[in-house]
């Protein structure tokens, strides 16, 4: 009979990667995700609260029958509530009030108090969740502050922990690894296991518009944050857990592209993670795109998309940010509703001849012709009115090759674009190609937008 974990605390860790096929560029790098909401508290954060936890039972910093007190915006309160059950402790937490009510009450379901702080108030505010919880211990005898901030044990058991498993888990062929910074511990541990067994893995922090850690990062200036509605990623201070030497770069992010991120990761990818997810996934595939394919991109993926039902993951709530149009349609929409009585997609060869593609162009009744190379790529265009000027004015042109005379390339738009965004790219130009998953599916012209609409 196989070994059988004493408890649940034994689960916690080796979690799964798994390789994104539809989301990123096919030109680059191959993207995997790491999905520590496998762990059985559904986030990164069980791993510092079991080590934490089991650090200060060593030392003598906590007894039986004691609290445990954190300053948390809920994961790693789900952790240290999880041992605390599980252990017998009590634990109290303090949270920003931007939290997700699903952490709330997550929390209150493991029998812990939580007590809630105003966000938007600086750090040293007494009304700041930090320094609320250091206020706690003082008032609570033998209560333990886990301090995950400054507390050494967090990047250290990202060291011997998620570091070693990543490196394992590609084959030690990982070249670049994205994660957020919260405490930092996750991308201090990780990025110095890996740069420890290969100097050339770039680390590379995603971090929210509103935090000041890539300002700090880049130029070593403290700056004033501003509110960002992500949670549990970026700071409005530096964490003494937070080693920058580690991180190579740093990427902002927006609210509305993690969000979205995070909705588009779950819908095409079926991995539900949270917003920080989206933060982390939006960079990764930026960073992906960037580089050859036979490299290997690796994103962290916190949490579970669970605790955001009222969130992001609300059409309700994000037409209340003004980050989710009322409207529908999208590119896809108007694509898939055109006329059946023409093909997706009539192009023409830049090899071809001029007399080929009018040829085409009067079979079709169609008024733009996107030029074609042999690998897919969009290298030109013909318009029939400009052709057909250039034909009236002197005839010959019909036996010359269309690279010849074509004109510039359609603006390549992505299939999941909003009608509004659309709409613009169609004021400059008649006609606009639709691309799928790198690759050219089709062609919508200002009447079939008119058209679309009018339907």
């Amino acid at each position: 009979m196989s070994q059988n974990p004493s408890n649940i605390l034994d689960l916690i860790g080796n979690t799964p990667i798994v390789q994104l096929d539809k989301i990123p560029d096919p030109s680059g790098a191959k993207v995997f995700a790491k999905l520590e909401y496998f762990n059985p508290g559904g986030s990164i954060k069980d791993r510092i609260a079991r080590a934490i936890i089991k650090d200060a039972e060593k030392n003598g910093t906590l007894a039986p029958g004691g609290t445990v007190v954190e300053a948390t915006s809920g994961n790693t309160g789900v952790g240290l509530a999880l041992v605390a059950a599980v252990k017998g402790y009590k634990a109290i937490f303090v949270m920003p009030d931007k939290v997700s009510v699903e952490k709330i009450k997550l929390l209150k379901a493991f029998g812990a108090e939580v007590i809630m702080t105003p966000t938007a108030v600086s750090p040293d505010s007494p009304d700041y969740y930090v320094n609320t919880a250091r206020r706690v211990v003082k008032e609570n005898p033998n209560a333990l502050f886990s301090d995950q901030f400054f507390n050494q044990v967090n990047p250290q058991v990202h060291y011997e922990g998620t570091g070693k498993e990543i490196w394992e888990q590609t084959n030690g062929e990982i070249t670049a690894l994205v994660a957020g910074m919260g405490t930092g511990g996750t991308i201090s541990g990780v990025g110095e296991f890996l740069k420890e067994q290969n100097p050339d893995v770039e680390i590379i922090g995603a971090d929210p518009y509103g935090s000041v850690l890539k300002v700090y990062h880049e130029s070593g200036v403290m700056t004033e944050g501003s509110p960002y509605l992500v949670e549990g990623i970026g700071e409005d201070m530096i964490p003494g857990t937070l080693h920058l030497k580690f991180v190579d770069r740093i990427l902002n992010v927006t609210d509305q592209e993690a969000f979205h991120m995070s909705r588009k990761m779950a819908r095409e990818e079926g991995i539900f993670g949270g917003g920080s997810a989206g933060t982390i996934g939006h960079v990764a595939m930026q960073v992906a795109a960037e580089k050859p394919p036979e490299d290997l991109v690796l994103f962290i993926v916190p949490d579970t998309g669970e605790r955001y039902l009222s969130k992001h993951f609300s059409d309700e709530w994000m037409r209340e940010q003004r980050m989710l149009s009322t409207d529908k349609s999208t590119l896809r929409v108007i694509h898939d509703t055109k006329s059946n009585q023409l093909p997706k997609l009539v192009s023409v060869s830049p090899k071809a001849f001029v007399k080929e593609a009018l040829s085409l162009i009067n079979e079709h009744g169609i008024s733009q012709l996107p030029v074609l190379d042999d690998n897919g790529e969009c290298v030109g265009s013909l318009r029939e009115n400009q052709l057909m000027a250039q034909v009236l004015e002197d005839r010959d042109i019909l036996e010359e090759r269309v690279y010849e005379v074509m004109g510039d390339p359609f603006p390549i738009l992505s299939e999941n674009l909003a009608l509004d965004s659309v709409m613009k790219h169609l004021r400059e130009q008649p006609a606009a190609l639709i691309e799928d998953r790198g690759k050219i599916v089709g062609i919508v012209t200002r009447f079939d937008l008119i058209d679309s609409t009018a339907h």
